[in-house]
């Protein structure tokens, strides 16, 4: 049994211990040690991976009882450096957030280690922008992969993909998954990676329009979603036998729930619940895109408000990153669509709110329609749920007295002004129908937080 404890470098405040055990250690022992563990350390998350199984969990206390008998699901993603920021962003979050262990990697990378991101937006030329994205930590060593051991394989687009394309170890890799017939999930461009491996003669594959010389030179059958006219329309994710293919991360909704499907997932919903976005201009890239897709993919319809907007305007998104100054630094993101009009909103119609962070509450909570609309949530006993800075506009709207928060240190002040308790060591809390989380490194536990109090369940 060997344990390593470490701050990851997206998490400013929590250590992770984890707990390498082989097949041969009893499991009494285990159990005993992680009593002791909890003892101790009752705010940590503690991991186990337990080699030859394939049994990863994310446990808790209560989790100790069963903690033998629960088989859990594990994905391999292939990152590098300027792949998209969405499409190792939306899938890495999203699959934790329903207990889905994703271990990153990168070849002459190793864990700790960052990768840069790219954000690919059109703005107005012919061609999309690549812009900096996120920086992304790497969790993983890749020179200790094992196909056998993973579920499903994932490969963002991005330009890193022609360098991994002639790298014969990724290769090696890719084909492996494809010998076991495991589902191999790709986005955009990273359709090369198969055609470089050799996997898509006779197979029906979509990517960006870029690609299609590609994938017909490498045998493969060249599928496009008729009629789009513009990112909104991107919706399909084509699966043909264990192959996975998008056109990019606009179409991430379809492309998760057909993930989770081909690793056996099955999603729960008491019923169809509509969620409401409450956005503006400079909204937190990740703290919106990724809850939005997560409750698309979930089976939610999802709707993006803003007050002086009018349905199919777009607002400017903000990358808020971790660049190792006193605060976060600024970026321009992606862009976001608004999919409904001010004027149309009917709180009856919708079983939740979410306040992303970045610097649109900031916007918003001088507009007295946006901080109405908040209280009417409250008041008709809606789920209301905060990421970040969207704390800001939940406190000016009186929604947080008496509730326990998460809050980063930007809200902090307000939250407690208006009558929060601040809960220090937690990353997401949950106090009767109100979410929130400090911000987009908490992302798999709001979502998996969000989706209880919506009465959605997940299974393998």
């Amino acid at each position: 049994m060997v344990y390593e404890s470490y701050v990851p470098p997206y998490s400013r405040k929590r250590q992770l211990c984890f707990i390498t055990v082989s097949v041969s250690d009893d499991i009494t022992q285990i159990r005993n040690y992680f009593s002791l563990f909890w003892s101790t350390n009752s705010k940590d998350i503690a991991s186990i991976y337990i080699q030859g199984l394939v049994f990863v969990r994310t446990a808790t206390a209560s989790d100790l009882d069963t903690m033998g008998s629960v088989v859990e699901k594990s994905a391999l993603m292939i990152c590098g450096d300027y792949m998209e920021d969405y499409e190792v962003m939306v899938p890495f979050s999203v699959l934790q957030a329903f207990g889905v262990r994703v271990d990153c990697v990168s070849p002459n990378k190793f864990p700790g280690d960052k990768c840069v991101t790219a954000v690919h937006e059109f703005l107005g030329f012919e061609l999309y922008s690549e812009l900096p994205g996120h920086l992304f930590t790497l969790n993983s060593n890749f020179d200790e992969v094992k196909a056998e051991c993973y579920d499903a394989l994932v490969i963002p687009g991005g330009r890193f993909t022609e360098l991994l394309s002639v790298d014969n170890r990724v290769l090696s890799i890719v084909k492996r998954f494809a010998d076991a017939g495991k589902p191999i999930a790709t986005s955009c461009h990273s359709q090369l990676l198969l055609a470089a491996a050799g996997l898509l003669k006779g197979k029906k594959c979509t990517a960006f329009a870029s690609m299609k010389p590609v994938i017909e030179l490498a045998g493969g059958i060249w599928w496009e979603q008729p009629g789009i006219t513009s990112a909104v329309d991107i919706t399909a994710c084509l699966k043909d036998g264990n192959i996975l293919s998008s056109i990019g991360w606009p179409a991430y909704a379809e492309y998760l729930k057909t993930l989770f499907e081909s690793m056996g997932a099955r999603i729960h919903a008491t019923k169809t619940n509509s969620v409401l976005f409450l956005c503006g201009d400079y909204v937190e890239d990740y703290e919106f895109n990724v809850p939005f897709r997560a409750l698309q993919a979930l089976g939610c319809k999802v709707d993006t408000v803003t007050p002086s907007k009018k349905k199919g305007e777009t607002c400017v998104t903000a990358i808020h990153d971790d660049e190792g100054a006193q605060v976060f630094s600024e970026k321009r993101g992606h862009n976001l669509f608004i999919t409904a009009n001010w004027s149309d909103i009917c709180v009856y119609d919708y079983d939740c709110l979410v306040v992303p962070g970045g610097r649109s509450p900031e916007l918003l909570v001088m507009n007295d329609k946006a901080v109405d609309l908040v209280k009417e949530f409250a008041e008709k006993n809606r789920v209301i749920a905060g990421i970040g800075q969207g704390q800001w506009l939940l406190a000016a709207a009186g929604v947080l007295k008496g509730k326990r928060c998460a809050s980063g240190h930007g809200t902090k002040v307000m939250v407690k002004m208006s009558g929060g308790d601040v809960e220090e060591s937690e990353g997401c809390v949950s106090d009767g129908k109100l979410v929130t989380a400090v911000g987009w490194p908490a992302l798999p536990s709001f979502i998996s937080e969000l989706s209880k109090l919506l009465g959605l369940s997940f299974e393998f």
